[in-house]
C-alpha cells in the first residue's frame, strides 16, 4: 500500500504561577508555584502532583516511555514546558529529550501565545528563539516542522518564521484551514510561501482525542482515505492527524488505544513515516511524485486556526474567533455553555484588548531604557532573542550552550543594567500564554497566571523608571489591570454587535466577570493585579490599592471545563493554599 500515515504530537503547560519572585535578570526566572492537589489515573497508576501543571508533567514519564518504540511521530514541547520538565523532573525531561531526538522534533513558539496577535517586533524576537532553542533537538536536518500556537497562521506571521532560519519548513495545521484548489493535492506535499504545509484530519484526530471511537473504528477510519488514483500510479500519500500530547491522558487506557491503533495501522500495510519525512522523501525523489507535487501552491486561510468553535464558521473553515470572544466573520460577540450557564465571551474582547495595550507599553519601556543605556534598535533585538540563553539558562547549559554574560549583553555593549530590562520583557512574553481564552470561562488559574505576571512585569517598569515621567505610563496600565470590570464603559462595549442579541450587554459583562470562589468578590483580573500590588508596591504607591479590600486578594479561582476529570482535592474551586 502507498498509503502513509503521520501523527504529531503537541505538548503545551501553561504553568501555574501565582507570582513571580524579585530578581535581576542575571538568572533564569523564579515563581511561587498553585498548590492546589490534583490526581489522574495512567493505566493503573495514579499520579499526584500539588498542581495541574506538575501533575501534566510527572506524566511524561509514562507517556515517553509507552511511545518509545513507535514510528511516524513528530512532537513539539513549548519551550517553558520543556524549561519546567527539566526543573522538576530531570528524568523526565531527559526521557523527552531522547523521544525528540528519536522522533522529529517540531520547533514552536515560546510562551504559546496567537502569534498573529502579537506585534511584529514580538514574532521577529519569537521565532528567533524557537530556533535558537530547537537547536540541539533538530541537528542538521534540512526539512523541519514548525508548530504555531493553536496553528493560528497568517501569511505574515509564516513570513516572519520563515525568514528566522535556512531550513525547509513544514507548517503543520488543520484541514479546516487549507483551501485546496484541486483534487490531487489533498494529502499530498504542497508548497506554501517558501516552506510546505499540512492539514490534520481534524475528524478523525478528533475520534481519538475525545474516545468517541474505539480501536477498530480509528483503523477503518484511516484505512477509508485510500485513494486509488494514487495507488494505481504508485505514488505515496500520508494521511496526517495531530492531537495535544495530553489526549494521551484522557482516560486511563488511552496510551493503549494509540499504540492499538498505530500497530493497527502497520497491520495493514501502512507505513508510519512523520509529514517532515514524507517531504524529505519526495524532495530527495525516494518517494514518487504527481507531476508539480511539492510545488502545488496551497492556499491557508488567514487567521484560521485548529481548534476554533468550528459551529460559528460561515465558511466551512476555522478562524480565531475562540480567542477574540467575537467571530471575525462578522464581529458579532457570542456566548458559550461552561458548566452549565451561558457565558458571554465579551470578557475575550476587553482581554485581548487590555493585553494588546499592555504588551505595548512593556515593550516601550524596556526599548526606551535600552536606548538610554546606549543600545540601538538593532542591538536591542539581538539582545532580547540571546537573553533567552540566561531566562532558560539550566536549558541550555544542559546541552552545552554558551549562556555566559558576555555572551548574551555583547550586544548591550556589556552593560548588565540591561538584564532587568531584558527579564522584564520575557515576563510580558510569558504573560501572554494563549490559554485563558481558550475557555470559556474568565475565572481559571491561567487567566490568573497572566494577570500576575504582566503585573509584575509593570511593578519592575515601575521601580526602573522612578523619577522618570515615563513611570506614569506603568502606572496607568496598572490602575487598568486593576479596573478591568470598568473597561466595559471606558471601551464602549456596549456598542458591539452581538450575536443573540444580549450578550453585549452590561449584565452580560458583569455575569462573564462574576467570581466563582467564595472568599473574593472581585473578577479574576482585579484578583490577580491586587495579589501582586499588595506585595510589591511600595511607599506613596500602596494609595493606589487602598479603595480594596485586601482580604480579597487571594489567587484562588474557578475550575476550567477541560480539567474537569482530574480528582481535586477541592472540586468546588481551584484553591491556592498558601
Amino acid at each position: 500500500m502507498f498509503m502513509k500515515h503521520a501523527h504529531h504530537f503537541h505538548a503545551y503547560q501553561p504553568g501555574d504561577i501565582v507570582y513571580v519572585k524579585n530578581d535581576d535578570g542575571s538568572g533564569p526566572v523564579e515563581y511561587e508555584e498553585r498548590k492546589s492537589p490534583v490526581t489522574i489515573k495512567i493505566r493503573e497508576e495514579e499520579v499526584r502532583g500539588e498542581n495541574w501543571t506538575r501533575v501534566m508533567l510527572y506524566s511524561y514519564e509514562h507517556i515517553s516511555e509507552a511511545l518509545s518504540g513507535m514510528k511516524g511521530i513528530s512532537i513539539d514541547i513549548e519551550p517553558f514546558t520543556l524549561f519546567m520538565l527539566l526543573r522538576y523532573r530531570r528524568g523526565a525531561f531527559e526521557d523527552a529529550v531522547e523521544l525528540l531526538r528519536k522522533f522529529d522534533a517540531v520547533p514552536t513558539t515560546p510562551f504559546h501565545p496567537i502569534v498573529p496577535h502579537m506585534d511584529r517586533f514580538e514574532q521577529r524576537i519569537l521565532a528567533k528563539i524557537s530556533f535558537d532553542f530547537y537547536a540541539p533537538l533538530i541537528g542538521k536536518k534540512d526539512v523541519t516542522g514548525y508548530w504555531l500556537p493553536e496553528a493560528v497562521i497568517t501569511r505574515e506571521s509564516a513570513s516572519i518564521v520563515e525568514s528566522s532560519t535556512d531550513k525547509k519548513l513544514v507548517f503543520l495545521l488543520d484541514e479546516r484551514q487549507l483551501l485546496y484548489d484541486f483534487p490531487q493535492a489533498k494529502h499530498s506535499c504542497n508548497s506554501y510561501g517558501n516552506s510546505f504545509v499540512f492539514g490534520r484530519e481534524w475528524s478523525l484526530s478528533d475520534a481519538f482525542a475525545f474516545n468517541t471511537t474505539d480501536v477498530q473504528g480509528l483503523i477503518s477510519a484511516t484505512l477509508s482515505h485510500r485513494d486509488d488514483y494514487k495507488e494505481n500510479l504508485g505514488v505515496p500519500y500520508l494521511i496526517f492527524t495531530a492531537s495535544d500530547l495530553e489526549s494521551l491522558l484522557g482516560n486511563p487506557r488511552q496510551l493503549d488505544r494509540f499504540i492499538a491503533w498505530m500497530e493497527g495501522l502497520e497491520g495493514n500495510g501502512v507505513e508510519r513515516v512523520s509529514a517532515m519525512e514524507f517531504v524529505r522523501r519526495k524532495l530527495s525523489g525516494e518517494f514518487r511524485r504527481l507531476e508539480g507535487e511539492c510545488s502545488f501552491e496551497m492556499g491557508v486561510k488567514d487567521y484560521s486556526s485548529w481548534s476554533d468553535y468550528f459551529d460559528l464558521s460561515l465558511d466551512g473553515k476555522t478562524s480565531d474567533s475562540r480567542w477574540l470572544g467575537y467571530r471575525r466573520a462578522d464581529g458579532k460577540v457570542f456566548a458559550r455553555e461552561a458548566f452549565g450557564r451561558r457565558i458571554s465571551q465579551i470578557w475575550k474582547v476587553a482581554f485581548t484588548r487590555l493585553f494588546t495595550e499592555l504588551n505595548r507599553a512593556v515593550r516601550l519601556g524596556v526599548l526606551k531604557g535600552l536606548e538610554e543605556l546606549g543600545v540601538g534598535s538593532s542591538e536591542a533585538e539581538e539582545f532580547l532573542v540571546r537573553y533567552a540563553r540566561i531566562f532558560f539558562r539550566d536549558y541550555y547549559d544542559y546541552f552545552g550552550m554558551d549562556t555566559s554574560p558576555d555572551y548574551v549583553l555583547e550586544p548591550a555593549s556589556g552593560d548588565r543594567e540591561a538584564l532587568k530590562l531584558a527579564r522584564t520583557y520575557y515576563l510580558m512574553l510569558l504573560a501572554n500564554h494563549s490559554c485563558p481564552r481558550f475557555w470559556e470561562n474568565l475565572d481559571t488559574r491561567v487567566a490568573f497566571g497572566n494577570v500576575s505576571i504582566v503585573t509584575k512585569a509593570l511593578m519592575e517598569l515601575i521601580n526602573y523608571f522612578d523619577g522618570n515621567e515615563l513611570r506614569n505610563l506603568f502606572i496607568e496600565a496598572y490602575l487598568k489591570v486593576l479596573n478591568f470590570k470598568e473597561l466595559y464603559h471606558v471601551w464602549n462595549l456596549s456598542s458591539l454587535q452581538s450575536l443573540e442579541g444580549w450578550e453585549t450587554t452590561e449584565k452580560a459583562w458583569n455575569d462573564a466577570l462574576r467570581s466563582e470562589v467564595p472568599n473574593s468578590g472581585y473578577n479574576v483580573v482585579t484578583r490577580a493585579a491586587l495579589y501582586v500590588g499588595k506585595r510589591d508596591l511600595k511607599g506613596s504607591l500602596k494609595v493606589l490599592i487602598e479603595p480594596y479590600n485586601l482580604e480579597w486578594a487571594v489567587a484562588d479561582t474557578g475550575h476550567i471545563p477541560g480539567e474537569a476529570h482530574g480528582h481535586w482535592n477541592n472540586s468546588e474551586w481551584c484553591e491556592h493554599r498558601g
